[in-house]
């Protein structure tokens, strides 16, 4: 199956595209139907924010959409930056600053107080009608600075539970295998097969 994939970021579009591969569906980036459109994510919920972006596109091209909408979560941070994630510096998109500002926020903290987790919420709607929401959370800790150079995002800050690496330092297939959008495109592909059944060329886990 064919799907518009709601978004402008081709780290995310990279990532998501190399998951849903393995289960059948085919991803056509929005940029190629829609140009550069900016869709306003002004929920308070990443959940929201999914929908509204796979429902807008849903609705402009006639055709069935899939969206992520993630965040990292801090708990020292009061659970912050949240769905303000990508724009936690006060730039959206400028991942830089935002890790740097994470980093001095923390300063100080052992690592046994710097727990976070990533959620993604995969949110896939239907001309039809049809609305699939599904969540991924990845727990894991922030580290003391940036390292490896594998990734996009928090990734350079972010070590998952049972890992002494960040997610730029691990290899890409261990990220989606246990990270918040791989889980989150799992979920999705349970209550996809359920309704439509397994597609041509899914892959059994």
């Amino acid at each position: 199956m064919q799907l518009i994939a709601a978004t402008q970021n081709v780290d995310k579009l990279r990532e998501i595209a190399q998951i849903t591969s393995e289960f059948g569906m085919e991803l056509i980036p929005m940029k190629e139907l829609l140009g550069d459109l900016d869709i306003e994510e002004n929920g308070s919920t990443c959940a929201e924010n999914s929908l509204t972006k796979s429902e807008t596109v849903c609705r402009l091209t006639g055709r069935p959409a899939i969206a992520d909408d993630s965040g990292i979560m801090v708990d020292a941070l009061g659970g912050a930056p949240g769905v303000m994630s990508a724009r936690y510096a006060g730039v959206h998109g400028d991942e830089e600053a935002n890790r740097r500002k994470i980093l001095r926020e923390l300063e100080g903290l052992p690592m046994e107080e710097r727990t976070a987790h990533f959620v993604c919420v995969i949110s896939y709607v239907h001309p039809d009608g049809t609305k699939i929401v599904a969540e991924g959370i990845c727990p894991g800790r922030i580290s003391f600075e940036e390292l490896g150079d594998g990734g996009f995002g928090y990734d350079y800050i972010f070590i998952p539970e049972g890992y002494g690496e960040t997610f730029a330092q691990l290899p890409r297939e261990i990220k989606n295998t246990i990270g918040h959008r791989a889980l989150a495109l799992k979920k999705l592909r349970e209550e996809f097969e359920a309704i439509y059944g397994k597609q041509e060329g899914d892959q059994d886990d």
